[in-house]
């Protein structure tokens, strides 16, 4: 098999793909966060790792993925699964968008060796990949990201351990995503678990919604029925899935997307304010600080890039996979 760089898929979004820890063949699984906006339709399928599992968790834009006569279309607040082999897969993420995902790719061997004693119990597409000798690409439906999905994609983009530890706390997030998102029940879901996951489905639902309209955010009557629920019911069910209100969720992410837009240069701190809905620099400013424990204008020199010190992603950044 000809030598694989995935660096080279992604030399036209520049700072806009960010490996963020692991090496898929030494290792057996890597993270990858992505955050770009393309002049014209990026050709995404090249950075699928040859006979790898790859989960694709998206926040915001969209993307096509086609191979062996199966399309999934990748929403905001979706995820999908995949596995590139022969034919390659066809994937395009359209130009316009923002595209902000973050992935996570396995090598079968890692899977199989934790896995493999419970293949009854797994997702079909892992385990057609653990017993077919031939590798066929495959491509899976597109599902909504529950908050508890969401909440991990989330910590994985701050690590919050030093650099001996962090091998070992990505490895559980990656152990994390698969014990939510490789196993599927073998004969159906039970009546309780399928009133679990439309709640899970209607939280996530309401995340996204506020994370599309953060900066002007519907109030609760309106939220609820967007999700297809009374307004104390998602209050209710908010709260027993994210452990937060839906203010203080919404707050954290306006704090949180303000912080970018500082951190990367995008807007000054009265321009972030703004642009994430707070009317009131005072109470954004005192808002940062609780959150981030230093004041906005000061928030660009507390940050100290991930990228810097990554043991686990130096092959990977030099073209080697």
């Amino acid at each position: 098999m000809a030598s694989f760089a995935e660096r080279d898929a992604w030399a036209g979004v520049g700072q806009g793909w960010c490996p963020l820890f692991g090496r898929h063949c030494e290792l057996g699984f890597s993270f990858e966060w992505h955050d770009f906006e393309p002049a014209q339709a990026l050709d995404w399928g090249r950075s699928f790792h040859p006979g790898g599992i790859e989960l694709c968790l998206n926040l915001d834009g969209s993307g096509t993925i086609r191979g062996n006569g199966a399309t999934a279309e990748v929403a905001p607040g979706t995820w999908t699964l995949y596995r590139q082999g022969e034919p390659p897969l066809q994937a395009v993420r359209p130009s316009g968008l923002r595209h902000r995902f973050l992935t996570v790719e396995f090598a079968c061997g890692f899977l199989r060796e934790l896995l493999f004693g419970h293949l009854e119990h797994l997702h079909p597409l892992v385990r057609r990949a653990f017993s077919e000798e031939t590798t066929t690409s495959q491509v899976a439906g597109v599902e909504r990201m529950s908050s508890t999905v969401l909440q991990v994609v989330e910590s994985l983009r701050r690590c919050p351990v030093f650099l001996p530890a962090r091998e070992t706390w990505f490895r559980s997030k990656a152990l994390e995503l698969a014990s939510f998102l490789l196993f599927q029940p073998a004969q159906g879901e039970l009546l309780c678990t399928r009133a679990q996951r439309a709640g899970r489905e209607r939280v996530a639902r309401a995340c996204a919604i506020l994370r599309e309209r953060m900066r002007e955010a519907p109030p609760l009557e309106e939220l609820g029925r967007l999700v297809g629920c009374s307004p104390f019911y998602l209050s209710r069910l908010f709260s027993q899935e994210t452990g937060q209100t839906i203010q203080q969720y919404l707050r954290q992410i306006r704090l949180e997307r303000a912080a970018e837009l500082i951190r990367t240069g995008r807007c000054n701190v009265t321009e972030a304010a703004l642009e994430v809905g707070y009317n009131s620099l005072s109470h954004f400013s005192a808002a940062f600080r609780e959150q981030f424990r230093c004041c906005p204008g000061l928030y660009p020199l507390q940050t100290i890039p991930q990228t810097t010190d990554r043991p686990g992603s130096g092959g990977k950044r030099a073209g080697g996979r």
